[in-house]
């Protein structure tokens, strides 16, 4: 088994990140299958998520996301690469959102 340990700091705030982790869940449903739970406290949010062969929990507070997964033996051979595609999920979440450039009006 492999264990994965992600550790992201942030000032979103609560309601900021909590908004972000349903983001993340639900991207993590639809991309890799995987079953996720969440459950709102007053300090701390958890996500717990699942699949054959991964199993984990995305801890959220005010000011940081930890990430906690085991990798069961045939996925821990790819370690490295599901790790980084974790990472780079949850940094492009968390990015700050730039706006769109207004169009510009058209000249009748």
């Amino acid at each position: 088994m492999a264990d994965l340990h992600i550790l992201r700091e942030h000032t979103l705030g609560l309601a900021g990140a909590r908004k972000i982790a349903f983001e993340w869940a639900e991207q993590v449903e639809q991309e890799f299958d995987m079953e996720c739970v969440y459950a709102e406290g007053k300090t701390e949010d958890e996500v717990s998520f699942k699949r054959s062969g991964v199993n984990g929990t995305l801890l959220v507070t005010k000011d940081q996301f930890e990430l906690n997964a085991k990798l069961g033996f045939l996925l821990g051979a790819f370690k490295d690469k599901i790790e980084a595609e974790i990472v780079k999920n949850l940094d492009q979440l968390l990015a700050p959102k730039t706006a769109k450039p207004k169009a510009a009006a058209k000249k009748k």
